[in-house]
C-alpha cells in the first residue's frame, strides 16, 4: 500500500510495510499514483496523455526506476507482521499510572477524571499502598531492566510527602533487583515550590505541566475552584522549573477543545513564551460533551495541523524552533515492530493504580467497575478482562488492515475507542483523521528538512527512500 499526499510544496510518497518515504517530481507521482495495479503499459498510456511533451524514452526510464523501488521492497511492499502480535501478548509489565491522588485543586471543565476523583471518593495514596505498587511492579516485570512510573492524579502534588517516599524507596530497589526506574510527575503546577524543584530535578526523568495556551483559552477551561483562572498562577511557578532544568526533560502540555479550534495559535503562544517542549492533546470527551470534538469541526483541525507544521519550518529557519510533540518521528528506525502492532500496551504492559490500590488497564478507564482489572495485592484478577486488552492490535481492527498509517498509530488509543464506539477495540474515526493528518505533516517537515539539510536542535534524522 502506498499513500501519496502533497503538502508543504512536496509530492510524498509513504509505502505503507517498509515505511520508506519517497519525495517526488509531478511526474513521478502521477506515475506512482496510475501504477497501483502495476500495468506499464495502461500507466505510459496515461502519462502520454497527461504529460503530451515527455519522451516515450523518459517514461519507460521512470517506470523502471520505480519497478526497481518494488523490487526492493521500497514501493509497494506487501509484509505480514500478524504472527509478531502474539508475542506482544506475552509482555511483561515495564509501567505504572500511580495515581497518588484523586483529589485536585483546580476545576477544569473538560477534565475526563470528574476534577481529579475518578466519579469516586476524594482520596490520597498511602505510602504503605506505593510501596507495595512498586514491589507489584518489580515482580512482574520479568527480564525488564527500564520500568517506568508516572505520578498522577488529581493533583499529585497534594501528596507529595508520599511521592518522595515512594520515588526513595523504589532507588532503594535498584541496585538489588537490577532495575532502572524513570519517573515522570505529571502536575497542573500550582504547588510547585522550591522543594519540588530540587526533588523532581534530581529524581524525575520528566515533567509535564499543564498549560492551554492564551490566557483567555487558559482560563476559560482551567480554572480555581473559586472560579478564577489560573494561568497568573501558574505561568511563572512553570518557568522556573522548566528554567531551572535548563529547558530539558519536560513538556508543557495543553488541552484544545472545540471552544478553542485555532488552537495552533495556543500552540505558538505557549512557544512565544519561551518554551521550546510542547504538546497540545485533542479533549478526551464522550460524545455530546459540549466541549467534545465532531466531524464538523475536523476541516478545520487539519488546517490547524497544517498551519502549525509551516509555521514550525519557518521558525526553525529563523533559529526559533521548537518540538511539538505530535510531529516527533524518527523515520530512520523509531519503535519496533512488536510496539507499533500494539502500541502503548494498556491492560497488560502499562496499568494505572488507585489511591486505594486497585488496577486498571490505564487511567481513563478508573472509575469504571467494568474495567477493574485487579489490585496490587492479589494480581490481574480479571484475566478475561486483560486477554481481551492482550488481544488489541491493528490485525484485530477491519479498519486498520487497510490503514497506511497502521504501523505508525498502532491502532490507536483504546479508551477514545471505547468512549465513542462502546468498544476497545472499535476505531476512534476522528482521531484517526487527526493522527493521520499530524504523521503527514511530520513526514513532511522531515523531508523539508532533508532536503534543505537545516541544522535544527535535536531534529529527528531522516534518510528519503531508506526502510526502517
Amino acid at each position: 500500500m502506498v499513500h501519496l499526499y502533497k503538502l508543504g510544496g512536496y509530492n510524498i510518497a509513504v509505502d505503507a510495510a517498509s515505511g520508506s518515504i519517497h519525495c517526488l517530481d509531478d511526474v513521478s507521482y502521477d506515475a506512482i499514483g496510475l501504477y497501483v495495479n502495476g500495468d506499464r503499459e495502461e500507466t505510459a498510456k496515461r502519462l502520454g496523455e497527461i504529460y503530451g511533451g515527455l519522451e516515450k524514452s523518459g517514461i519507460i526510464e521512470l517506470l523502471d526506476e520505480i519497478d526497481e523501488l518494488i523490487s526492493l521492497g521500497k514501493l509497494f511492499s506487501v509484509s505480514d507482521f500478524s504472527a509478531a502480535s502474539a508475542k506482544t501478548r506475552e509482555a511483561p509489565l515495564k509501567a505504572l499510572c500511580m495515581n497518588v491522588s484523586h483529589m485536585c485543586n483546580m476545576t477544569c471543565s473538560y477534565c475526563f477524571a470528574g476534577r481529579g476523583e475518578y466519579s469516586g471518593e476524594k482520596a490520597l495514596m498511602s505510602y504503605e499502598t506505593g510501596k507495595r505498587a512498586i514491589d507489584f511492579l518489580v515482580e512482574n516485570s520479568g527480564n525488564r531492566i527500564n520500568l517506568d512510573v508516572d505520578f498522577f492524579g488529581g493533583e499529585p502534588l497534594l501528596n507529595w510527602g508520599v511521592v518522595k517516599r515512594i520515588v526513595g524507596y523504589a532507588r532503594s530497589l535498584e541496585k538489588e533487583s537490577g532495575k532502572v526506574f524513570r519517573f515522570t510527575l505529571t502536575t497542573n503546577g500550582l504547588l510547585i515550590d522550591d522543594d519540588v524543584i530540587d526533588f523532581t530535578n534530581r529524581e524525575m526523568d520528566n515533567v509535564v505541566l499543564s498549560l492551554d495556551g492564551r490566557p483567555e483559552i487558559n482560563d476559560a477551561a482551567r480554572k480555581l475552584p473559586n472560579g478564577a483562572g489560573s494561568y497568573a498562577l501558574v505561568l511563572p511557578k512553570i518557568k522556573k522549573l522548566v528554567e531551572s532544568r535548563g529547558g530539558k526533560n519536560y513538556y508543557i502540555r495543553g488541552t484544545y477543545t472545540s471552544a478553542n479550534p485555532d488552537f495552533a495559535e495556543d500552540v505558538l503562544f505557549i512557544a512565544d513564551l519561551g518554551f521550546k517542549e510542547l504538546s497540545m492533546e485533542p479533549v478526551v470527551a464522550k460524545r455530546g460533551d459540549r466541549l467534545g470534538l465532531t466531524d464538523d469541526n475536523l476541516p478545520g483541525i487539519l488546517d490547524q495541523y497544517e498551519r502549525l507544521a509551516a509555521e514550525m519550518l519557518r521558525r526553525e529557519k529563523a533559529g526559533k524552533g521548537f518540538t511539538f510533540y505530535h510531529y516527533k518521528l524518527d523515520l530512520e528506525s523509531g519503535p519496533c515492530i512488536y510496539k507499533r502492532i500494539a502500541g502503548c500496551g494498556v491492560g497488560t504492559e502499562y496499568l494505572a493504580v488507585t489511591p486505594g490500590g486497585d488496577l486498571y488497564p490505564c487511567h481513563q478507564f478508573i472509575g469504571d467497575e467494568k474495567f477493574l482489572i485487579g489490585d496490587i495485592w492479589r494480581g490481574i484478577t480479571g484475566k478475561t478482562l486483560r486477554d481481551e486488552f492482550s488481544s488489541c492490535d491493528i490485525y484485530t481492527r477491519a479498519e486498520c488492515r487497510v490503514c497506511w498509517a497502521r504501523l505508525y498509530c498502532s491502532g490507536g488509543c483504546a479508551a477514545n475507542a471505547y468512549n465513542d464506539t462502546g468498544s476497545i477495540d472499535g476505531v476512534y474515526k476522528l482521531g484517526c483523521e487527526m493522527f493521520k493528518k499530524r504523521l503527514e505533516c511530520a513526514i513532511m517537515m522531515n523531508v523539508h528538512r532533508k532536503l534543505f539539510n537545516l541544522s535544527v536542535r535535536e531534529a529527528d534524522t531522516t534518510i528519503l527512500n531508506s526502510t526502517r
